[in-house]
């Protein structure tokens, strides 16, 4: 169960509204961002034509090795915008050129924008 505080259950409000017209397909899946506190995840997921049918194609976090080794000299702007590059580079690994951005009910400020502009400079279309 969710969190009942009223910035969690706008930001989930948010997110429903947003899922009702973002889908992701095979040729162009949405790119889906959660942000923690200390963390930031982000997939590709083909959504698919049948209701709860999504499949995860590629995805990348802060909590990878690569980037927690650097993440020590870094603050999280950089952290969110070095796993938007990976993001791009396992999705064009994947054929995938072009996404749908879905910020899953997050601003798109700080280190949303940062994995955004991230995916952007690795070749990633939105």
């Amino acid at each position: 169960m969710a969190k009942t505080n009223a910035r969690t259950l706008g930001r989930l409000r948010r997110q429903k509204r947003v899922r009702k017209k973002v889908l992701g397909t095979d040729s162009r899946p949405r790119l889906a961002v959660f942000r923690s506190n200390s963390h930031i995840y982000a997939q590709a997921i083909d959504d698919g034509d049948v209701v709860n049918s999504s499949v995860t194609l590629a995805s990348a976090s802060s909590l990878e090795g690569p980037i927690r080794t650097n993440d020590a000299e870094q603050n999280k702007r950089q952290v969110a915008e070095s796993v938007g590059k990976l993001i791009a580079e396992r999705c064009k690994g994947k054929g995938i050129n072009q996404v749908v951005f879905d910020r899953n009910g997050f601003v798109y400020h700080g280190r949303v924008q940062a994995l955004a502009d991230g995916a952007r400079e690795a070749g990633l279309k939105f």
